[in-house]
């Protein structure tokens, strides 16, 4: 039971990078390799408001960190002409310097004996503290996913939308284009961060290390809820995240529970789950090509 819980409760958290991810990979179409750091940066301010007595401000903050790395990662592609890739690197890689400076040069904040988002929310609701660390977190999540829907039906939304769907088409629209992808990597960041900072609050510290392989953790977030759910609006796309959110969260505590992987295989666990993921769509593919080929040769 505590691992079902565990599990929903982390599927929760971390439903909101790979809502970030899915902006940024399927509405903007560009591969943003900020995540990992834009996901500590959010930690470490998160951790640092909790320390100093403002765990609600510090919600906030990570959001504005987490805007900031997308800021930053969006003027090297759009005004310097960078590659995308090697925007996302760059940002990262700077910002490992940054959440060293955050943190006051510590490598590790623990957040024992402060009053974190979790405990101040928490301690409002008549039921278990496990439990209602759940329910903050779900209200996070549905709060998120409900500002984003109505955001992308807005004009600055559709155009974030119709830039990802075609981009020489709303360049010649004359579409602020450079102005929609800064906006579009913001809030993607924006989330990331967010995710961060509250899973620094939900297990009790942060780590400089904590964002290694987050960009694969979303993805697999999002590719798992696509085979899920194959719809492609925003509101479809926000729910496919927290279902294959959720899904992988349970497979990878079902895969450790089993003991057949030891715990450090998470990253190897999850390199397959999103390889397999990644695979169903080109199974799907050749399946249909041979039920076709084997029609024909029957007819």
């Amino acid at each position: 039971m505590s691992l079902a819980i565990g599990s929903l409760q982390l599927g929760l958290i971390y439903s909101l990078i790979a809502m970030g991810i899915y902006i940024s990979f399927r509405v903007l179409n560009t591969p943003d390799l900020t995540a990992e750091g834009s996901f500590v940066f959010g930690m470490a301010v998160m951790s640092i408001s909790v320390v100093n007595g403002h765990p609600v401000l510090g919600i906030i903050l990570a959001l504005l960190a987490g805007g900031l790395a997308g800021l930053v990662t969006a003027l090297l592609q759009t005004k310097l002409r960078i590659p995308a890739i090697l925007s996302g690197i760059l940002t990262m890689t700077g910002l490992y310097t940054i959440n060293l400076m955050v943190m006051q040069g510590s490598s590790n904040l623990t957040l024992l004996g402060v009053t974190s988002i979790y405990d101040l929310l928490g301690g409002l609701l008549p039921m278990e503290f496990e439990l209602a660390k759940i329910v903050v977190s779900l209200i996070f999540v549905v709060i998120a996913m409900a500002v984003l829907v109505l955001f992308f039906k807005t004009n600055c939304g559709l155009c974030i939308r119709a830039i990802g769907d075609n981009e020489m088409m709303a360049r010649s629209s004359s579409m602020s284009v450079d102005l929609y992808k800064i906006v579009g990597l913001m809030i993607s960041n924006g989330l990331i961060a967010l995710c961060g900072g509250l899973v620094a609050s939900d297990q009790g510290y942060a780590d400089m290390n904590s964002g290694a392989g987050m960009l694969v953790v979303g993805l697999a977030a999002v590719i798992i809820g696509e085979a899920f759910i194959r719809r492609r609006t925003i509101l479809a796309g926000m729910f496919s995240c927290l279902l294959g959110s959720v899904i992988y969260r349970f497979i990878l505590a079902l895969a450790i529970s089993t003991r057949i992987f030891p715990a450090y295989a998470m990253k190897l666990l999850s390199a397959v789950i999103v390889t397999i993921a990644l695979a169903i769509p080109a199974y799907q593919y050749y399946k249909e090509n041979y039920q076709l080929k084997k029609r024909d040769r029957h007819a």
